[in-house]
């Protein structure tokens, strides 16, 4: 449902990380997306905060960043969700940092 949530309002460059075999991590998966600008990262934030509250009606625990949308962080406990605008993402490279998590890439069929 969270990447249901990207895909409503067209986030690129979708990867899941499972951290599940990893020893001592703060959940069990990363959803990891960029949008386009701060609006489209806010409207992505957004639109998984929906998607997730009308499907089981859950809330994130916790939620960082929004206020200059370069990167948020949505924390659903054993999912965390990373949404970031381009350049940030390539700056911090989370996903070299989780190097031994199993990575899904989420082909779209859409281009931005």
């Amino acid at each position: 449902m969270i990447i249901h949530g990207i895909d409503e309002v067209k986030g690129v460059d979708i990867n899941i990380l499972d951290l599940r075999e990893i020893e001592n991590t703060v959940c069990d998966y990363f959803i990891i997306c960029n949008g386009t600008s701060n609006t489209h990262v806010n409207a992505i934030v957004n639109s998984i905060q929906k998607t997730v509250s009308k499907a089981i009606h859950d809330k994130p625990w916790h939620v960082e960043g929004s206020d200059n949308a370069e990167w948020v962080l949505l924390d659903y406990v054993n999912v965390v969700v990373h949404v970031f605008q381009k350049h940030t993402r390539e700056f911090y490279d989370i996903e070299a940092l989780w190097g031994d998590a199993k990575v899904t890439l989420v082909e779209r069929s859409y281009n931005v």
